[in-house]
């Protein structure tokens, strides 16, 4: 088996267990991409018509179950001559490897298992469907510690020629409930039996009865009590001990009614108001069907006297003697043996007309009982004086109503005797199937869909609602409507599928300038987290404030949850300074208005405008610099709306306090010059000055020529220091 593709879906990868009645692999289900478990027929069954036939009704049955301690029924099928289940597969080990690894568990263990236990089988009751092989071999744990029940169904399709050749059910002998050992009918509370069996052995590490042989232990169930559990184990508390009483009662009337009382009783039974509590108590009065031993009756000596002889012989002697009368003994004789033949003759008619009225049954005709329900076909094969064989088979078929016969296994007209069985088969329900698993391994929508049409589901019955962001892959499936692994109708069933836009992409805030405390709280309201906070000097702001963000700036595109790194003002560097430079402006001619405006550069900003002054005389000016080892300060000084010059204040003459403080050379004075001819102070050089128009002009263009050229070396000088 190990490599077939079994159904041309399940690949088998190994043997993980078996039984009596078959074995059981690991395989891969190509279809839905995961791993289940398959139990295959053994193949000395596979020729019973019977036991397949159950096999199958059973299988169905266990499949209808939903339950979270129940393993899923996955699939029923057939191929050529191998009969298969396919069911969940649980990682994990039986209870019967747990028990014999570390058993006596843990009592809060113990009683968690059996209250999971009782649940599965609470469900399974309320189902209709009684589990009859409750063991340890049959309990699943997984690695999660969640238990399951498993083969449900299969005890109740061993045949009367499968119990000899399989030993399964002889096999569980040790769990058997006394009415199971006696062959009657089985009920709900025969599993509860078998659970307490269980809880027993996990307690105490041992079966409640042993013995030689199958059937000796099987007696031993009808006829013996077992050892009370606390004798074995005195760690179990009373509370516990009388759950194991009351489960194992041979009297099923005295054991719990149903499994949701058992499974009530399990969970309260470790409450501290209860371990403690007084032991449960039964009315062991002698009931009928008791096993009694029954002293022999002892033979009388054999003497050849018969009873009546003996009781005439030891009567009392007769005081009047009767006269008797002479008999002829050889007529007596005749008439004996004459009423004997006769009698015998009499009885023997008797007998031969009441075996030929049992033998003479009348003859029926099979009426057409197909296209009718359940009860209408029941009321016609007894009104035709037949009897409809229990129970009746249900499956589904396209076109049948469910609870509508389609199959008669005598067909119309078949003349029966009185009395004889007729099988039926009526429509079920379509059997549900599981749901895809659509939202793992990033399944594409295209991928969903094709898998959905593999699985019987039309394209036309698939809608894809609107695309959302999320956290996933653009593309992929985010959600599912029915969900994963939910029960569908594949007839019905309208899916609908949520795909993923990948991830929404937000604005990066800004950030610089603001406390880290206004920062931090605009990263959080934004969707984003803070990753990191370094500190950093700074001459343009303030200490505490942020001065750098990362990854992204202010209005750039970033995913929602990304990590921010902020960097903060520590304020100033140790090695800063402050330098108030003192410049000297005039105007272009003293005594008239000249506009007057400054720029600077230092470590803080470039080309800042310091402000604008109208002045008619030379005047200083005060500029405050900040100045740093690789930031010299320049100020530059625009009159009149043309640029006048630039001054450099470097940081170590600042440092040293060697800075050069600029000259400025006085404006012309705009007073009218003293007469030529008139004699005082310094008439001469005014006098040169006065002596004609043209000459002052021609003084004042050569000085303009003169302060231009300065204007442009200094401008040039200015502009180098600012690149530097």
């Amino acid at each position: 088996m190990i490599g077939h593709l079994l159904g041309g879906r399940y690949d088998i990868i190994e043997r993980i267990g078996g039984g009596g009645m078959a074995l059981v692999y690991r395989a891969q289900d190509i279809l839905l991409n995961r791993n289940v478990a398959v139990k295959v027929l053994r193949q000395q069954f596979v020729h019973d018509e019977e036991f397949i036939r159950r096999f199958r009704r059973e299988a169905q049955s266990a499949a209808s179950l939903s339950h979270q301690n129940v393993v899923s029924i996955y699939d029923v099928g057939q191929e050529e001559d191998i009969h298969y289940i396919v069911m969940e597969c649980v990682e994990g080990k039986n209870l019967n490897e747990i028990i014999k690894e570390r058993a006596p568990l843990q009592v809060e263990e113990a009683v968690r298992i059996a209250s999971q236990i009782c649940d599965a089988l609470e469900h399974a009751h309320h189902n209709q469907i009684i589990h009859r092989d409750i063991k340890p071999h049959n309990i699943l744990i997984g690695r999660n510690g969640r238990v399951k029940v498993t083969d449900f169904g299969i005890a109740r399709a061993v045949t009367s020629t499968t119990i000899t050749q399989t030993g399964s059910v002889v096999g569980s002998v040790h769990y058997f409930s006394p009415e199971h050992a006696k062959g009657v009918t089985t009920g709900e509370k025969s599993d509860l039996y078998s659970l307490g069996i269980v809880l027993y052995q996990m307690l105490t590490a041992q079966l409640p009865f042993l013995g030689e042989s199958p059937i000796s232990v099987a007696l031993k169930h009808l006829q013996e009590e077992f050892e009370e559990p606390r004798k074995v184990n005195p760690l179990i508390p009373q509370s516990v001990e009388n759950i194991i009483l009351k489960s194992m009662r041979k009297n099923p009337q005295e054991r719990y009614q149903s499994a949701e009382e058992m499974m009530q009783d399990l969970e309260t039974c470790l409450l501290p108001e209860r371990r403690n509590e007084h032991k449960i108590l039964f009315d062991d009065e002698e009931d009928e069907a008791q096993t009694r031993i029954i002293p022999a009756i002892k033979p009388l000596p054999s003497s050849g006297i018969s009873k009546a002889s003996a009781d005439w012989q030891s009567a009392p002697e007769m005081t009047e003697e009767v006269p008797q009368r002479p008999v002829r003994k050889s007529n007596k004789k005749v008439y004996i043996w004459a009423g004997s033949v006769v009698a015998l003759l009499v009885a023997m008619a008797l007998l031969v007309m009441y075996v030929t009225n049992l033998m003479e049954v009348p003859e029926v005709k099979v009426p057409n009982v197909v296209n009718m329900t359940e009860e209408q076909a029941r009321a016609e094969l007894v009104k035709a004086g037949l009897t409809v064989k229990e129970p009746v088979l249900e499956q589904y078929k396209e076109g049948i109503d469910p609870g509508v016969v389609f199959i008669q296994d005598q067909p119309e007209g078949t003349v029966l005797k009185k009395g004889a069985l007729i099988e039926l088969t009526i429509g079920a329900e379509k059997p549900l199937q599981k749901m895809p698993d659509l939202l793992s391994k990033q399944t594409t929508y295209e991928d969903a869909v094709a898998k959905l049409v593999a699985v019987g589901i039309p394209e036309e019955r698939i809608t894809r609602a609107d695309d959302q962001f999320s956290d996933k892959q653009a593309g992929t499936i985010i959600e599912q409507t029915p969900a994963a692994n939910t029960d569908y109708n594949p007839d019905e069933v309208q899916v609908t599928l949520i795909v993923s836009k990948g991830p929404d992409t937000i604005k990066m805030p800004d950030l610089i300038n603001k406390t880290q405390a206004e920062a931090e709280k605009m990263i959080s309201d934004a969707g984003l987290k803070l990753e990191a906070v370094s500190e950093e000097s700074s001459f343009t702001a303030e200490q505490g404030k942020v001065i750098k963000q990362w990854p992204a700036a202010a209005g750039e595109d970033v995913d929602p949850g990304s990590k921010v790194t902020l960097t903060v003002s520590t304020g100033l560097p140790p090695e800063a300074i402050t330098y108030s430079y003192e410049l000297p402006v005039a105007p272009a001619e003293e005594g008239k208005n000249s506009d007057i405006r400054v720029t600077y550069t230092d470590a803080r900003v470039s080309d800042k405008e310091w402000g604008k002054r109208t002045i008619n005389t030379t005047q200083m000016l005060t500029i405050d610099l900040l100045l740093a080892p690789n930031k010299d300060g320049v100020v530059s000084v625009y009159r009149d709306g043309q640029f006048f010059d630039t001054y450099v204040i470097p940081y170590i003459d600042a440092k040293n306090g060697t800075v050069q403080q600029p000259q400025v050379t006085p404006p012309a004075s705009s007073e009218p010059d003293p007469p030529a001819g008139d004699e005082s102070d310094g008439s001469t050089s005014e006098g040169e000055g006065s002596s004609g128009e043209a000459d002052p002009a021609a003084e004042q263009q050569d000085s303009t020529d003169q302060t231009t050229e300065e204007q442009n070396q200094s401008g040039e000088e200015g502009q180098n220091n600012n690149n530097n």
